[in-house]
């Protein structure tokens, strides 16, 4: 039974699609495209509505990929477990360290689900962590004609498929890379200027296990996050950072908000699950009234990109709430953000005012796009001139994937038009 399709998280977006469906199996996933198919109809996958734009938007129905029953299915040999498609990171982490395994990272939101993290290229953050697709092992999903598909690390297409912007089918199950439990502390110092910033840009990403910066641009970094593994002597919270002091009492990223919804802070080991997101799966995750971009430039690149942004402060200042840079490490999955080069992630959340971050965005992209930023897939972007594709060395090879698993175009929509254009 379809149910009125509603907005995303956060509210700047209002699905046009003409209603839910909740499958409670794969097979109900397949038989839902079968019918679409013979309709003539449409369908896309929605997992958590944590996207900004209109990625998982449709003018038939929206599949709604958490209503899929539960599934935890460890392989200690093969150090990988498999999960639902639409479980969220944070409803099966503390059953994974229980049993004495942990994923390598988290991105800051412990609400979002696995496949659509996976899907748009979400990451969290560290020099030497790539992205949550990164380790993907395998990935079963409901492909364009009814077919239920299985790829796995190393065959022909798995590495386009991963990253695949809900283009190819319904993500069913992912099975996902493990490691053996591990505890993280997590410190924040307040208050650096650009000037030390710039200068130890490197120190600063290499400081810890995973390490986020935050600004508002105007004067200067206001707080930088250090979440580092216990046991690792070489990694000891200093009493000062770069003669930024420890935070003295516990912070939000955002300026004036209460941080009862942010994960344990001053130095306090925890769980892995409990540390390396930024925010607790019991609370409402962020603000929810934040509209989000983010640009991910080679790491090369990160300090003339700070460079290229710094004159434009002012400008954001209006719509901005808060910018976090992080680093990730490469991987080789044909549109993922870190396709084969290290990135620094430069991230916005803005105030959710559309037509003020559209306003706002020319600028900033045309800063970033010079220095060979990519866009992430699920946050807000223009690209006037339709030059991501080009970004991407392997993208005439997607839309040949897309073609052969999606060739009736079930999965279409008009974010996929744009970009396949």
């Amino acid at each position: 039974m379809a149910e009125s399709a509603g907005t995303n998280w956060a509210g700047n977006h209002e699905y046009r699609a003409k209603g839910v469906l909740h499958p409670a199996s794969a097979e109900d996933a397949r038989r839902a495209v079968l019918r679409a198919l013979d309709a003539g109809g449409r369908l896309r996958a929605l997992g958590t509505r944590h996207c900004f734009n209109d990625i998982a938007d449709t003018s038939g129905e929206l599949v709604a990929m958490t209503a899929l029953p539960p599934r935890f299915e460890l392989d200690e040999a093969a150090r990988t477990v498999t999960v639902s498609g639409g479980a969220r990171y944070g409803d099966f982490a503390e059953q994974l360290d229980a049993r004495g395994w942990a994923l390598p990272n988290l991105a800051s939101l412990p609400h979002i689900s696995v496949a659509g993290a996976i899907a748009t290229g979400t990451h969290g953050s560290g020099d030497r962590n790539a992205s949550m697709a990164a380790v993907v092992a395998g990935i079963e999903f409901v492909d364009g004609t009814g077919a239920l598909r299985v790829l796995r690390r190393g065959d022909e297409d798995f590495d386009g498929a991963v990253v695949g912007l809900g283009a190819l089918g319904l993500v069913t199950a992912v099975t996902l890379d493990v490691v053996p439990t591990f505890q993280v502390a997590q410190t924040v110092y307040v208050d650096l200027d650009w000037s030390t910033v710039l200068d130890n840009l490197n120190a600063i990403t290499s400081a810890a296990y995973s390490v986020s910066i935050f600004t508002r641009w105007v004067g200067g970094v206001q707080q930088i996050w250090l979440k580092r593994v216990v046991g690792d002597d070489s990694l000891q919270a200093p009493e000062t950072f770069l003669g930024a002091a420890q935070a003295t009492e516990k912070r939000h990223p955002l300026p004036g908000v209460a941080a009862d919804s942010c994960t344990d802070q001053f130095g306090v080991p925890g769980p892995w699950y409990e540390r390396l997101a930024h925010f607790r799966l019991a609370f409402t995750p962020s603000s929810g009234q934040e509209i989000q971009s983010e640009y991910l430039v080679p790491r090369e690149r990160a300090a003339d990109a700070v460079r290229a942004l710094l004159p434009l402060s002012e400008r954001m200042a209006p719509v901005l709430q808060v910018a976090e840079l992080r680093t990730v490490a490469s991987d080789g999955l044909w549109l993922s953000s870190a396709y084969q080069r290290d990135v620094l992630g430069i991230h916005f959340t803005w105030k959710r005012d559309q037509a003020g971050v559209e306003a706002v965005l020319p600028a900033v992209e045309g800063a970033l796009f010079p220095l060979g930023a990519r866009p992430h897939w699920g946050k807000v972007f223009l690209d006037p001139d339709h030059a991501v594709p080009s970004m991407y060395p392997r993208f005439d090879d997607f839309r040949a994937l897309v073609a052969k698993y999606d060739p009736h175009g079930v999965f279409r929509n008009a974010y996929l038009d744009r970009l396949l254009a």
